[in-house]
């Protein structure tokens, strides 16, 4: 078991219960009631913990390790699933992933962010920072959901697009703006889910939708709290406080109307538990198409335009 930082008091408790656990194995003494006593201790220091995370403690936990990724999604969440790739033009990035799939009686085009679970997945999925390629594999299965009338499910969880001069090469900036144009006036509903990392263009690549949510400890901003820091006080160290300046989590997204809500996660994080995480935005991707579904079209559209442009506040002055 991986613990973070702020953890330290689990990490210790957890300790103890793997000794009173051992001394029950391996001799005659009766070690339930202790232990019992201790299991209990550790879920209230665990509640105690988790509803009163900072901002950069909620960041830390959308990159744990051990979070589920787009594939563990679509592995515990469909029923069937069939990968497509390629974007017609270079090459199938591997940073995204997507598909047809089946929730329930339900037939999805499913899109996210694919971060490796070990050191030579992480390099291979680029640590799911995506190419101008895989925006415009995104696109085309997108296009693709929009022809046979299918709804499409992004599932966001990325550093940022990648940065490097060969992207740019490609038109990464390009990339990313058409599918914000093309997303924006796509003839099906889409659903938008942050589930760990939502990190500036890298996001809104695959992040403009009907309806957008954030699982409870992700992250959402235009810049990550190193960068933030990096650039204003000219070193990491100031991360933490970026991280409370940036506003960046789910609490606040909503409170400024940038998100339609919140998916709780198990407490202790969707690590700490992928089938139950896996059944609840099952259940709510369920509900959110069932409800988009009995929409016309042009409603769909017009709702969602509106929805975009509402974002944000300004002052208009008048010149007399």
């Amino acid at each position: 078991m991986i613990f973070m930082d702020f953890e330290k008091p689990l990490e210790t408790l957890y300790n103890q219960l793997e000794k009173l656990q051992k001394i029950a194995e391996d001799g005659d003494l009766d070690m339930s009631e202790k232990i019992k006593e201790l299991e209990v201790k550790i879920e209230e220091k665990r509640k105690e913990i988790y509803s009163n995370l900072t901002g950069w403690q909620r960041v830390s936990l959308s990159r744990h390790p051990n979070r589920p990724y787009t594939l563990d999604y679509i592995k515990l969440m469909c029923s069937k699933f069939i990968e497509l790739h390629g974007d017609r033009c270079v090459k199938d990035d591997k940073a995204i992933v997507g598909g047809i799939c089946q929730i329930g009686d339900q037939n999805i085009m499913i899109i996210g962010h694919q971060k490796g679970n070990t050191t030579k997945l992480r390099q291979y999925r680029n640590f799911g920072m995506a190419n101008p390629d895989g925006y415009r594999k995104a696109l085309r299965l997108m296009k693709t959901a929009e022809k046979f009338g299918i709804p499409v499910v992004t599932l966001i969880d990325t550093p940022g697009a990648y940065p490097g001069i060969e992207a740019e090469e490609r038109g990464q900036a390009e990339a990313i703006a058409r599918n914000l144009f093309e997303m924006a006036q796509l003839e099906v509903p889409i659903i938008c889910y942050i589930i760990g990392e939502g990190a500036s263009g890298g996001a809104l690549g695959i992040g403009v939708g009907d309806r957008v949510f954030m699982l409870e400890n992700t992250w959402y901003s235009v810049i990550s709290p190193e960068s933030c820091s990096s650039i204003l006080w000219r070193s990491w160290s100031f991360k933490e406080q970026a991280a409370e300046a940036l506003k960046l989590t789910a609490d606040h997204m909503e409170e400024f109307g940038l998100i339609d809500g919140i998916v709780k996660e198990p407490i202790g994080g969707a690590h700490s538990n992928h089938e139950a995480i896996a059944d609840s935005l099952k259940q709510h991707i369920l509900k959110q198409i069932s409800e988009l579904k009995q929409l016309p079209t042009d409603v769909l559209i017009n709702q969602r335009i509106e929805k975009y442009s509402k974002m944000g506040k300004y002052i208009e002055e008048v010149e007399e």
